[in-house]
């Protein structure tokens, strides 16, 4: 039997927000897809730490973006700037913060179900 499915996410099944940070996600059986919209100032470090209470951000990361810009540094000194249009892994252990004055809005497939989440 065929299934179509079909979601938004202006009635998102979950929205989690933190400092400068908000997550949308919407599922559909085993499959979770998220927009983040972090604001000019966010910083992983300072937004999103003090939920989750680890070093540095442990979840895997695959996304798209949607607009602004993001720079991030892995644990192992590594950086990359992501901007409109990149598609993107990053892998546990890494800061990140947002470049200029407009928000990153990312599309995620991989961390939408635990981001932010202690």
């Amino acid at each position: 039997m065929s299934s179509l499915q079909a979601g938004t996410f202006e009635k998102a099944d979950e929205v989690r927000s933190m400092d400068k940070t908000t997550v949308e996600v919407v599922t559909f059986g085993g499959a979770t897809v998220g927009r983040l919209t972090m604001e000019p100032g966010w910083s992983w470090s300072a937004c999103v730490k003090p939920n989750v209470g680890t070093d540095s951000c442990q979840n895997h990361h695959v996304g798209v973006v949607v607009s602004g810009q993001l720079h991030v540094v892995h644990d192992d000194g590594t950086t990359m700037d992501l901007t409109q249009g990149d598609v993107y892994e990053i892998t546990p252990g890494h800061d990140g913060w947002v470049v200029g004055d407009e928000a990153f809005v990312g599309l995620e497939f991989a961390s939408a179900d635990t981001y932010g989440k202690t």
